[in-house]
C-alpha cells in the first residue's frame, strides 16, 4: 500500500508548530501524561481536519495509561470530568472551552454477529492506529512535541484526496459494516473519491448492512450526516457512490430504482439523475430562503420522485406519465424513513413537501385565483419557503424559454403570496369568527358542529378574503339553516 515519502526535519518542524498552534490545551496536557511517564498523541479526525485548514470542535487523543490512570492524571487539571464510554475505555473532560475524550490504546476484536467489538486494551500508538477506518483518520501527533505519526500514509492521501484503508477494506468492513457508509459520508464531507478497492469492497459486502448487524440508527445517523455535507455537491457525490457501489439497494432502496430506461419509444427524463440535480440545486437555493443545511428540503428534493417507478403508464402517442407519483411517493417515503427511524417531524414534513411538489404547476401563466394562492400557502404552512426552494429547484429542463418562463411564474407567485400576506397576514389565515363566537351565535355547545362551522368559516376567508364581523355572522347563520341548526334569535352578547 503507498504511504506518504519520509519528511525531512524541517518539514516535520513544520508540521509541529502547525498542530502546536491550533491546540493549547492539548500542549498543557500532555506535559502532565509525559512527566508520568505516559504517552499521549492528538489521533483521527482533529489531525486530518489541521491539514485541510478546518478546525474540529472536539479533541480526540489516545495514550497508554488505563481509564482508572487517565482520571486520576486530569483531576485537578480538567473542569469537568465525565465517564460515559469508560466501558470503551474512553474519559471525556473539558478545559475551559476545550472538550477533549482520552481513549486507551485498543486492539479490538470483532464478534462478526453484530458490530460490537470486544474491547481490549493496546500497547502501542501504531497499532492503534491500524485498526481506524481510513488512512486520512489513522494519523496521530505525540504530545507535547506533536511529533507527527502517519504509517499508513493518510497525509499522502489527504494530498491525493482518496479514501483509503489501513488494511485490506474487506476486513475492514466485515469487523464493521458501519465503515462502508462512512466512506460515502467522508466522500461527501471531504470532497474525497474512494480507492477501486474500497468500492470494490462496498459493493461485495453491503449486504452486512442489513440488521441486526447494524441498527436503522446507526445508519439514519451516517446517511444524515451525508447529507447534511456544507460542500455543495457533496450529498450529491454521496448519494452516487452509494448508489453505484450498491449499497443504496441496502439502505435506501427506492433511489436506485428511480433509475428508469428512456429510449426512443418512451422519451422521459432519467428520474435518478434528475433527483441528483434537484438535490444540488435545492442545496444552491438554501441561502436564497435562509436555510442552512437543511435535513427536510435535502430529503425532500432526493426523495420528490421516488414513486414514479411504481406509477409509469404509456400514453397512445409514445409518452410517458406518472399519475399521481406525488402521492405515492409521500407514502413510500414516509415508510422509508420511518424505518430508518427518523423522527416523526422529519417524516411527516418530508412526505408533505412531496405530497405537494407538483402543485404550482397548476399556476399556468398566472390565472390562479387569490383563493387558490391562499390555499397554497395554507397547505404548505410552516413549509411554505422549503416548498419554494424545492419547486424551483425541480426545474431541470435545458430548454432555456421554459425555464425562464416557469421562473417568472414562480416569481410571480411569490409575488402575490407576498402581497397577499401584507394584506391578511395569510400566514395565520383564520376564521373571522372564533370558535367562542360561532358557539355563542348558534347556541350550540362544544363538539363536532364546531368544528364543522369553524372549517366552513375558514373556507369563506380563503375564498373571499376578510369577511367583516357582520358578513361572517350571516354567512354562518346561512350555513347553521343549510345544516338543520336553529340558531337563538338573540345573537352573542356585547
Amino acid at each position: 500500500m503507498p504511504v506518504s515519502d519520509p519528511m525531512s526535519e524541517r518539514q516535520l518542524q513544520a508540521v509541529a508548530e502547525l498542530l502546536a498552534g491550533n491546540f493549547p490545551v492539548a500542549t498543557e496536557l500532555g506535559e502532565i501524561f509525559a512527566s508520568a511517564g505516559y504517552e499521549l498523541a492528538l489521533v483521527g479526525g482533529t489531525i486530518r481536519d489541521v491539514f485541510l485548514d478546518r478546525r474540529s470542535p472536539d479533541l480526540d487523543l489516545a495514550t497508554d495509561a488505563t481509564p482508572p490512570r487517565v482520571q486520576e492524571l486530569v483531576a485537578g487539571w480538567a473542569d469537568q470530568v465525565w465517564t460515559i464510554g469508560i466501558d470503551f475505555g474512553t474519559v471525556g473532560l473539558r478545559k475551559r472551552s476545550q472538550t477533549l475524550e482520552i481513549t486507551t490504546y485498543r486492539s479490538d476484536s470483532y464478534d462478526r454477529t453484530s458490530r460490537k467489538p470486544v474491547v481490549a486494551y493496546g500497547q502501542s500508538l501504531e497499532a492503534d492506529l491500524g485498526r481506524r477506518d481510513f488512512t486520512v483518520n489513522a494519523m496521530a501527533a505525540r504530545l507535547p512535541g506533536y511529533q507527527l505519526v502517519d504509517p499508513f500514509g493518510g497525509l499522502a492521501d489527504i494530498r491525493r484526496q482518496v479514501l483509503r484503508t489501513p488494511g485490506a477494506p474487506e476486513v475492514s468492513f466485515a469487523d464493521d459494516p458501519l465503515r462502508i457508509l462512512r466512506a460515502a459520508r467522508f466522500a461527501a464531507q471531504l470532497g474525497f473519491t474512494v480507492t477501486a478497492e474500497v468500492a470494490e469492497a462496498m459493493t461485495a459486502l453491503a449486504g452486512l448492512l442489513a440488521p441486526p448487524r447494524v441498527s436503522a440508527e446507526r445508519i439514519q445517523g451516517e446517511l444524515t450526516k451525508l447529507m447534511l455535507s456544507p460542500l455543495r455537491g457533496g450529498p450529491v457525490a454521496g448519494i452516487a457512490l452509494l448508489v453505484d457501489t450498491a449499497v443504496a439497494d441496502q439502505i435506501l432502496p427506492e433511489v436506485p430504482r428511480m433509475r428508469l430506461e428512456a429510449d426512443e419509444h418512451f422519451r422521459h427524463k432519467d428520474v435518478y439523475q434528475h433527483s441528483l440535480t434537484v438535490l444540488d440545486q435545492a442545496i444552491g437555493l438554501e441561502p436564497r430562503y435562509d436555510l442552512s443545511q437543511d435535513l427536510v428540503l435535502r430529503l425532500a428534493a432526493l426523495l420528490h420522485d421516488i414513486g414514479k417507478p411504481r406509477t409509469r403508464s404509456w400514453l397512445p402517442d409514445g409518452r410517458v406519465a406518472f399519475h399521481h407519483h406525488e402521492v405515492i411517493g409521500a407514502r413510500m417515503a414516509r415508510k422509508r424513513l420511518a424505518e430508518l427511524r427518523y423522527g416523526k417531524d422529519v417524516v411527516a414534513d418530508v412526505s408533505r413537501l412531496i405530497e405537494l411538489h407538483l402543485r404550482f404547476h397548476g399556476y399556468g401563466d398566472g390565472e390562479w385565483t387569490d383563493s387558490a394562492v391562499r390555499r397554497y400557502v395554507t397547505d404548505a404552512g410552516p413549509l411554505l419557503t422549503r416548498l419554494h426552494a424545492l419547486t424551483r429547484a425541480d426545474c431541470t429542463t435545458r430548454n432555456k424559454a421554459k425555464a425562464q418562463r416557469l421562473e417568472r411564474a414562480y416569481d410571480d407567485l411569490e409575488q402575490r403570496i407576498a402581497e397577499l400576506a401584507e394584506q391578511e397576514e395569510l400566514d395565520s389565515i383564520r376564521p373571522d369568527l372564533n370558535g367562542y363566537e360561532m358557539m355563542q351565535i348558534l347556541g350550540i355547545k362544544q363538539g363536532p358542529l364546531v368544528g364543522q362551522a369553524w372549517n366552513y368559516m375558514r373556507d369563506l376567508r380563503l375564498e373571499y378574503g376578510p369577511l367583516g364581523h357582520d358578513r361572517a355572522v350571516q354567512e354562518l347563520l346561512r350555513w347553521a339553516k343549510s345544516v338543520g341548526i336553529e340558531p337563538p334569535e338573540v345573537g352573542p352578547a356585547e
